[in-house]
């Protein structure tokens, strides 16, 4: 019998959508809707690449050298970008998820893990996913409690890329509804905000043409009857996809390289991740949460795509 490099594999139907959730990392392998591809994802038989549909707990993106300080206890994680030399995506995108409930129907699914102090990580933290397949699109949930006798600095964020299909990286629509991003340095790492730059404004939607983004946003207009931000990514031959956040999530980052005509290893996408603070929040502090012993922390995402409206 041959083992995905993904693990188990939780395929989740409802009506026209499918969606795979797999073992490693509790992520998003596939949703597809009609049978095209909405995100672009890996394949069954490949490990995932470029954070692919990865979840991002306990922080999103970097640490810078992988060192923080924490109620005046320095800690040293794994350098797990080491060209950079930071410490990115947290420490569960590549751990063993469990298959924790679904649906009589399959149409919703939650996985869970508990992550366990560790070299540079001294809390215990219980992590749930709830995937559900909604009349409009999929719809994310995600829960953190602090099981543990020690508090947790805290941060989450998704890693999804929305498929390009057939469409050119330069024709691709994007609407961004920020009026603030994220400055950073040579290692990525986030040195202040600023008013979004004329290249990298999208609050009216535009081609992103030559634009090349590797962008955190934040300042983030709330048009969504739920009071959540979503951005669109629109001029696709199967229409337009939004990815939205709720209001935990106050940062989305937008990264364009994998949508590129050529030379892309895997499906082409357009990764648009919901964050609940900036790359390096450990030590900044910016938009950081602590979780005492006992306390729980929660947020909701979701794609939507217009061919199911």
């Amino acid at each position: 019998m041959t083992t995905s490099p993904s693990g188990e594999q939780w395929t989740l139907r409802d009506g026209r959508q499918e969606a795979t959730v797999v073992e490693v990392g509790g992520g998003l392998r596939t949703y597809r809707v009609d049978g095209t591809d909405v995100v672009a994802g890996y394949a069954v038989d490949e490990m995932c690449r470029a954070g692919r549909g990865q979840v991002l707990m306990p922080w999103p993106n970097r640490i810078r050298d992988g060192k923080y300080t924490f109620e005046g206890a320095e800690h040293q994680l794994g350098l797990s970008e080491p060209a950079l030399h930071n410490a990115s995506h947290g420490l569960v995108r590549w751990a063993t998820w469990l298959l924790h409930w679904h649906a009589d129907d399959w149409s919703a699914l939650t996985v869970r893990t508990r992550l366990h102090p560790q070299p540079g990580w001294t809390a215990t933290l219980d992590l749930s996913v709830n995937y559900v397949l909604e009349p409009h699109g999929l719809v994310v949930s995600v829960h953190a409690s602090n099981v543990g006798d020690t508090a947790a600095p805290f941060g989450f964020g998704a890693h999804p890329y929305v498929a390009l299909g057939d469409t050119p990286l330069a024709e691709v629509e994007l609407s961004i509804p920020a009026w603030l991003e994220v400055i950073v340095d040579e290692q990525l790492v986030p040195t202040g905000t600023a008013a979004v730059r004329p290249e990298v404004d999208f609050r009216t939607r535009r081609r992103l043409g030559s634009t090349a983004l590797d962008t955190a946003y934040t300042g983030l207009t709330r048009t969504r009857a739920d009071g959540g931000w979503e951005v669109v990514v629109g001029g696709l031959g199967t229409g337009d996809v939004s990815v939205w956040g709720d209001g935990s999530l106050d940062w989305a980052q937008v990264f364009t390289a994998k949508g590129k005509d050529t030379g892309v290893d895997g499906v082409r996408g357009i990764a648009v991740e919901p964050m609940s603070c900036p790359a390096n929040a450990f030590n900044t502090g910016e938009g950081l949460v602590v979780l005492a012993p006992g306390d729980s922390w929660s947020a909701r995402w979701g794609i939507e795509p217009a061919a199911l409206s």
